[in-house]
């Protein structure tokens, strides 16, 4: 007998945007799918469902609820990342819990590795100066060979960012987001690598911990790359610092707040470039995070070994 199994979101339309028809046809003959969408767990009959899958604008039930509308649910498959905002009520009724995280981390690595490698040749500043030096006088990079890129942080983006960087002949420190797991300081990084990505993971340790001693230190020429979280750079420290050094290029694909407040001279440095969080998953790269899901949900059924399981030790937020 095929299992049941219940989609649940707050919105229609983002089921519609991250999951394909064929998708959802899929599902429907792999399991009893209850028809159409669900935003309210009280609207139903769902004691029997042991499936939930969801995306972007999953539904917080209490630990109370799910015991109440969901008795009999084994897992949740989440095509989305992080799982922090609604999982631990789900951990407490033994519910297991897989994630679309690594799938995310695909898009992240690879906008990070083109704007590095741009960096490396010097484009960005290149790209002002032959403005206003001319053609030949323009600033020239390193180059992509036995130069130095930071990434900050240690987790999916990360180590799949530090295997795409392997395929060039490039040095690439890695800085673990916890300090006490560090062997290169962030003082470090900033003063020897021409290149520094940030990918710290969202936790409130790390607000602010990007500051002006950091950006001062900066190598002539070098880049800043942002796709972890604004919160995580000091923006007022940044903004000073790179008045007085034009020499340096911020990429920002995240802000804090985003999008900046008007008025921010984030919108009129000319070293510093803002994408609107373009980075992660967006149109047609959103469907790989359902098809992870709906792999996994193959593999978790015939008893195959699972990939993306979310355990609470990988959470990022305090149980408080």
């Amino acid at each position: 007998m095929k299992p049941k199994a219940i989609i649940v979101c707050e919105s229609t339309r983002q089921i519609e945007y991250v999951y394909t028809k064929k998708q959802l046809d899929e599902l429907a003959t792999l399991t009893v799918l209850h028809p159409g969408i669900v935003n309210d767990l009280s609207q139903g009959d769902f004691s029997e469902v042991e499936y939930l899958f969801s995306t972007w604008g999953m539904l917080r039930p209490s630990e109370e609820e799910i015991a109440k509308y969901l008795p009999n649910l084994k897992a949740v498959f989440y095509s989305a990342g992080a799982t922090d905002h609604f999982v631990r009520p789900f951990f407490a009724r033994n519910v297991r819990v897989f994630s679309a995280w690594n799938a995310n981390a695909v898009p992240v690595s690879e906008f990070s590795l083109a704007q590095i490698l741009l960096a490396l040749k010097g484009y960005y500043l290149n790209s002002r100066e032959v403005h206003s030096k001319g053609w030949k006088g323009a600033f020239r990079g390193p180059g992509i060979y036995n130069e130095t890129v930071a990434l900050i942080g240690d987790g999916a983006i990360a180590n799949r960012l530090a295997g795409m960087l392997k395929n060039f002949n490039l040095n690439v420190i890695m800085i673990p987001s916890r300090p006490e797991w560090r062997t290169v300081s962030l003082e470090e990084a900033f003063k020897t690598a021409f290149v520094i990505s940030n990918h710290l993971p969202n936790r409130d340790d790390n607000i602010g911990v990007i500051n002006r001693t950091h950006f001062e230190s900066m190598r002539y020429g070098a880049t800043f790359i942002n796709t972890g979280r604004g919160a995580q750079v000091n923006e007022a420290d940044m903004i000073e610092v790179f008045k007085a050094r034009p020499d340096l290029t911020a990429l920002l694909d995240v802000t804090f707040p985003e999008p900046p407040v008007e008025g921010s001279e984030l919108y009129t440095l000319p070293n510093i470039r803002l994408s609107s969080h373009i980075a992660g998953s967006l149109n047609n790269e959103v469907v790989r995070m359902s098809e992870y899901m709906l792999d996994e949900f193959k593999r978790f059924i015939s008893g195959k070994e699972l990939r993306y399981e979310v355990k609470e030790e990988m959470l990022i937020t305090s149980k408080s």
